[in-house]
């Protein structure tokens, strides 16, 4: 009895689990105006698959996304990265959650939407990244219970 009352209360930490529990908060950020090449290079440091992109005027709140796959193109359309600037490729005002967001409201939003990350924003602007991996092992592990 105890045994399933423990399951059955690990099963509902995990159903319960949210952006705050999962996003990394450690942030790398870029500006609209600098080149992918240095989007690729901050991504690589970082080890971040894709970056906010902040303007000066409103450095925490997010006015794009730009990604992996973004750079990725680019480079298979011929295009100089020294050259291109971010805010040319970049997903304009992205969709964003909040740190209270559940898990399955985030694989919802990422699934409906086609994103594999998601800015997490609070009241002083950027709080942290949410990423299609990051969300797979939180319902992965609410399954396990």
């Amino acid at each position: 009895m105890a045994e399933d009352s423990a399951q059955q209360s690990s099963r509902e930490r995990h159903t319960r689990a949210t952006a705050a529990d999962v996003m990394r908060p450690a942030l790398t950020t870029v500006e609209a105006n600098a080149h992918l090449a240095a989007a690729a290079y901050l991504m690589k440091h970082a080890g971040e698959m894709a970056l906010v992109v902040v303007d000066d005027e409103r450095a925490s709140r997010p006015i794009g996304l730009i990604t992996d796959a973004d750079i990725t193109r680019a480079v298979a359309d011929g295009k100089d990265v020294n050259q291109v600037r971010i805010h040319d490729l970049m997903t304009a005002d992205p969709t964003v959650i909040t740190a209270t967001t559940s898990i399955h409201e985030a694989a919802r939003v990422m699934v409906t939407g086609h994103f594999r990350h998601l800015p997490v924003v609070g009241d002083s602007g950027v709080v942290g990244m949410v990423d299609i991996a990051d969300i797979c092992r939180a319902l992965l592990n609410s399954l396990d219970g």
